[in-house]
């Protein structure tokens, strides 16, 4: 069944300054507002052709066609003769709204001889289900239905997702099918482990399609996003200081406004590594998750993603301070009324990084009162390129939140009130802007 899907879409934005900052602004600052800070879809207006071929699995490609038509993808399905047992032309039709493709000598030419016309067109080519057969036909270099030709033919970049049988997937000679395409760049997405069609589990599942969604959005990035061949680390959630086995010290932070950083920056075309504390989130696919739980392990993750590293946002909540003495058993109650903890003052991540001069850093001000004042007070002391600035009141547990940009020349650019996933978007862009500009 199909799942309804909830997005976005910027709009146009008359931006205002909310009269509770304007006391923070001192008369000398530079102040930018933003008219239309619009996200960058990287899928819009793309020609993407959807490989199908004889798989159960064949189900799942319906929801991923509907989605990426969604989100102004441009998408042909082609179906091979074994994938028309199990899907029809129809589902498919309705769902992108164009004619479904099955023979190569049925294609209007365009100016180009048709069955070759497809690949020459496309921006990105999913094979999705990818079975045995069809990956031996590929690696063998053979071009005898329309969906090896248009692989034959595209100079696009090829994502392919093994589906079958868990003994057929470990096969040696889908092995070394599979490594022969890698060798020639396509990008194979390993397969799910789970329960197959017939009574046996293991590794052989097609991923869902949300996973196959971001490795084309992943591909296209790649290939000419504002990001491409940059290293991002990207930092998300809350950190828990153990109080003892049970307990813990921390924030209510959920995560999401960095997660959805770490996806974006996904679709700018950039290596991302996500360096999250506990959340209750689903990690974006194509992105590098280390999971970290204390400031201390936070700390060392950032320090060796950070060594090969063009960009780093630092989103995650981290606590300023952590209890002296983990206890190794729980607490129990006594008789006396209270219980007092000692802490200590936990690592200052970005004050380690101080002095990674090619680092590009941005930081995150989550504050209760001198919005402004005292988020350009943090810019300054852990020598950032970028602040982004939010009152934590307003926007813990909020679905939409208010943020204003802080660069390290003085300029100041407020966003207006709205879905964070609108504000990601905007902020991702002006970091992108900015970092391009300093490595011109």
């Amino acid at each position: 069944m199909l799942q309804c899907r909830s997005y976005d879409r910027c709009s146009t934005i008359d931006v205002r300054y909310p009269a509770t900052w304007m006391h923070d602004l001192q008369y000398n600052d530079t102040i930018t507002t933003v008219s239309g800070y619009l996200s960058m879809n990287i899928l819009s207006g793309k020609h993407i052709i959807l490989g199908v071929a004889g798989s159960i699995a064949a189900y799942k490609i319906a929801e991923l066609a509907r989605n990426l038509t969604l989100e102004d993808a441009l998408v042909d399905v082609i179906l091979t003769k074994a994938a028309e047992h199990f899907v029809g032309q129809a589902t498919f039709q309705a769902l992108t709204g164009r004619p479904v493709l099955t023979d190569m000598w049925a294609l209007p030419e365009d100016g180009v001889v048709g069955h070759v016309a497809l690949g020459i067109h496309a921006d990105a080519v999913a094979i999705a289900p990818a079975t045995a057969n069809t990956l031996a036909r590929i690696a063998a270099g053979i071009c005898d239905d329309l969906l090896t030709t248009t692989v034959l033919a595209t100079q696009a970049p090829i994502l392919c997702a093994p589906a079958m049988n868990p003994q057929m997937y470990a096969a040696a000679a889908t092995q070394k099918n599979i490594a022969t395409l890698r060798q020639r760049g396509f990008t194979i997405l390993e397969p799910a482990v789970g329960r197959m069609a017939e009574p046996m589990v293991g590794k052989g599942r097609l991923p869902e399609p949300d996973v196959l969604e971001g490795e084309i959005r992943a591909l296209l990035g790649r290939r000419s996003g504002p990001l491409r061949e940059r290293q991002v680390v990207v930092t998300a959630g809350g950190t828990r200081e153990p109080i003892d086995p049970v307990r813990y010290v921390g924030n209510r932070s959920s995560g999401q406004m960095g997660y959805l950083l770490a996806a974006l920056a996904r679709d700018y075309g950039a290596r991302v590594k996500l360096i999250s504390g506990p959340t209750a989130l689903t990690p974006p696919p194509a992105v590098t998750v280390i999971p970290v739980e204390t400031t201390i392990q936070m700390r060392d993750a950032v320090l060796a993603a950070c060594v090969d590293a063009d960009i780093l946002i630092m989103n995650a909540a981290v606590a300023d301070f952590r209890p002296a003495h983990a206890l190794v058993s729980k607490i129990k109650k006594s008789g006396e009324s209270g219980l007092i903890l000692e802490l200590v003052q936990n690592p200052d991540i970005l004050g380690e990084l101080k002095e990674h001069h090619k680092l590009f850093k941005v930081g995150f001000a989550a504050e209760t009162d001198d919005l402004i004042a005292n988020a350009k007070g943090k810019l300054a002391r852990k020598n950032l390129q970028m602040i982004v600035a939010n009152d934590a009141v307003a926007s813990i547990g909020q679905p939409d939140i208010q943020v204003t940009l802080i660069n390290a020349d003085g300029e100041i650019t407020a966003l207006p009130r709205q879905s964070k996933s609108q504000a990601a978007a905007a902020v991702l862009m002006a970091i992108a802007q900015r970092f391009n500009e300093r490595a011109c």
